[in-house]
């Protein structure tokens, strides 16, 4: 396979076929993440993208899942991502679902009929970033839209058959605005009920606009019993009965896991232990991205 740059996937596509369809992210302004910095946006030759899913099919047996690669393939026309999902149904008959990230404006410009073509050739799922519901947070790192947009395009996507899934992080206001950081985030996962709520914390990383705020003073990163209050008060605010909840990543203190809203008792007991016994949280220099 032939990959230009660093090559980004979400934990949940660790054994899948990852194609890059599109170089880089559309947006790529966000002031906490320093992914696709060493490549400028592009779309991929089709021919090229094609090539690459034939010479896959020599080199691999079978493949069950297949991820379109880099930040945002959606923004390709929809006649040549038709022609993509097409060719990997052809290739690869046994490819159980095909997935791919999407921002607020790429869902935005597909129409709903484009979206629904789209999960008919097997687009099933999508995984976008909300990172937070409080536009206070939203705009201070640069995401590029408002809440109340995100929330729209998620449930946009719902409509149309796909499954959605949703990532926030955990201290992204930081103390501040850590109470509405965590209820306005709840508020905006309950508007949308998508399939999968994935939950991270926040880590700083160098040439970042956030790495040099931390560095001057003007970001202050919660301590451990701060996250543990904001993930409480976030859990507390939940109400999105049958979304699938992972606070597993490796960026994560504490690990949580569950379905909405059946678990939500559990997950509450088990923050609460971790609050009375800070050694059941991950040290730190075990985190990571």
């Amino acid at each position: 396979m032939r990959y230009k740059g660093s090559v980004y996937r979400p934990p949940s596509e660790a054994y899948s076929l990852i194609v890059q369809v599109t170089y880089g992210c559309s947006h790529n302004t966000c002031a906490f993440c320093s992914m696709y910095k060493e490549k400028h946006f592009a779309i991929r030759p089709l021919e090229e993208v094609l090539e690459d899913f034939r010479i896959a099919r020599g080199v691999y047996r079978r493949v069950d899942r297949v991820f379109l690669a880099d930040g945002d393939a959606l923004v390709r026309k929809a006649n040549e991502l038709y022609t993509i999902l097409d060719t990997i149904r052809e290739l690869f008959p046994e490819c159980e679902r095909v997935t791919s990230y999407a921002s607020p404006a790429s869902i935005r410009i597909r129409t709903e009929e484009e979206l629904r073509t789209l999960r008919d050739k097997g687009l099933t799922m999508v995984y976008m970033g909300l990172e937070s519901g409080c536009d206070d947070v939203l705009k201070r790192m640069r995401k590029g839209h408002m809440s109340a947009e995100i929330v729209e395009m998620g449930r946009k996507v719902r409509r149309c058959g796909m499954a959605l899934s949703v990532t926030a992080i955990t201290g992204l206001g930081g103390p501040e605005l850590l109470e509405r950081h965590a209820i306005e985030t709840a508020e905006a996962f309950n508007a949308m009920n998508p399939e999968y709520i994935g939950m991270l914390t926040l880590m700083v990383e160098p040439e970042t606009p956030l790495y040099d705020w931390v560095r001057d003073g003007s970001f202050q990163l919660l301590t451990q019993p701060q996250v543990l209050e904001e993930t409480r008060l976030l859990m507390e605010h939940l109400d999105s009965p049958g979304s699938v909840f992972r606070m597993n990543h490796a960026s994560n203190y504490l690990v949580l896991k569950g379905t909405l809203n059946r678990d939500k008792e559990a997950m509450l007991r088990t923050i609460d232990a971790a609050e009375h016994d800070l050694s059941r949280l991950r040290p730190e220099e075990w985190r990571g991205l």
